[in-house]
């Protein structure tokens, strides 16, 4: 056995109607005044509903903070922070998608540690502990709140900074379904084929491990049986469970892993072209796990097993191609668009793709790729992902 470190919540509460129980969950953490980070739809949509009346009904003080509508950026951070100290905030309830929670992360580590999140981007930049954060998704897709990593837009540069350390590990998850019912039909694709991206990668990862690969594989069944039929069905409950749960698992494999090159691609996308972070490496994932098959056959055919294929009897090769090919009927199925029916044109990436691709390097999470990809590879792979 290789020698690993495991890394999750120390709390995780998963069932229908979970989230009416944060008030109690956020007093035993020791809270009494609360910043809850969420966005305006939500917020107008009443999704948070259950979670704020509960901590309401606990006693606690509630700022509620509901500008994080796109992806994190510096300035929500500065402004939620600004937020949290005039009222003297000493919990964060992050509810929403990817993006609430990982503001609710970054400005939790900015209320206790000295200098600006900018300067904690990169591993282990992080000098301590912030401020405890209790994590509730609304979609299945990002895994924020079971990870150490989140991800803040600097918009005046359009680059967007990982920051991974255990330090960012919210302190309590809540995964409740009930959340997720109203999730527009093309968010529940592109958020659960972001999911099954993380699981892939995970599991393909030269930093892959076994408790990660338990977990990994474990979402891609999940998402693979219950993804279509959320998206076919957005009322099927067993189906959003089932999703939310193999999302919650892919953001526990890649966070004891590692994400690999369709992340490190996705993010120069979704920076310079404004795309969403789950369309992104859906519209990369059929292409890059192309690619990438060489590199590991083995992982790919038992991925393809795992998304119930006919593995059994068939050369590696072979069955590694058929989660190529699976992988594909998925995005297909799904109906994600491509990056130029989203506006990406050649023309429009030209001037770009250079700084992309050493934007994508710079992230380090193409050298986690079982196929290492070149400079001049990469480059090719944004043209062919058009």
């Amino acid at each position: 056995m290789k020698n690993c470190t495991f890394r999750s919540p120390p709390t995780i509460h998963c069932g229908s109607g979970f989230s009416a129980k944060a008030g109690p969950e956020a007093l035993r953490s020791g809270a009494t005044r609360v910043l809850l980070v969420t966005d305006s739809t939500l917020k107008e949509m009443n999704v948070i509903a259950p979670a704020l009346d509960s901590l309401n009904e606990a006693g606690l003080q509630v700022v509620v903070f509901d500008e994080v509508d796109d992806e994190p950026t510096l300035e929500h951070v500065e402004k939620g922070l600004e937020l949290l100290r005039r009222h003297g905030c000493d919990f964060l309830v992050a509810c929403g998608g990817g993006s609430p929670i990982d503001a609710a992360k970054a400005i939790a580590i900015e209320a206790v540690n000295e200098g600006r999140i900018l300067d904690y981007a990169g591993i282990d930049k992080i000098p301590g502990p912030g401020l405890p954060v209790m994590a509730i998704p609304t979609t299945a897709g990002s895994g924020s709140e079971a990870t150490m990593v989140t991800i803040i837009t600097d918009a005046r540069t359009d680059v967007k900074m990982l920051l991974i350390s255990p330090w960012l590990m919210p302190r309590v998850a809540v995964i409740d379904p009930l959340l997720t019912l109203k999730c527009p039909r093309h968010i529940t694709a592109s958020t659960g084929l972001d999911a099954l991206t993380h699981a892939i990668e995970a599991y393909v990862s030269v930093k892959s491990q076994p408790m990660s690969d338990m977990l990994a594989l474990s979402a891609v069944r999940l998402i693979n049986t219950y993804l279509p039929r959320a998206w076919a069905n957005p009322d099927d409950l067993e189906a959003r469970s089932q999703t939310q749960l193999g999302s919650l698992q892919a953001g526990m494999a890649f966070t004891n892993s590692s994400v690999a090159l369709v992340h490190g691609m996705s993010r120069p996308i979704g920076a310079n072209f404004h795309i969403a972070h789950g369309v992104s490496n859906a519209a990369l994932l059929g292409v890059i796990t192309d690619f990438s098959l060489l590199g590991a056959p083995q992982r790919y055919a038992a991925i393809a097993e795992a998304m119930d294929q006919p593995v059994a009897g068939l050369p590696v090769h072979q069955a590694a191609r058929l989660c190529a090919d699976r992988t594909k009927e998925l995005i297909e199925q799904l109906k994600i668009p491509s990056l130029s029916q989203l506006g990406v044109t050649r023309e429009k990436l030209d001037p770009l793709v250079h700084k992309m691709t050493d934007d994508a390097l710079a992230s380090g999470s193409p050298g986690n790729n079982p196929r290492k990809a070149t400079r001049d590879e990469i480059v090719e792979l944004y043209y062919q992902v058009l």
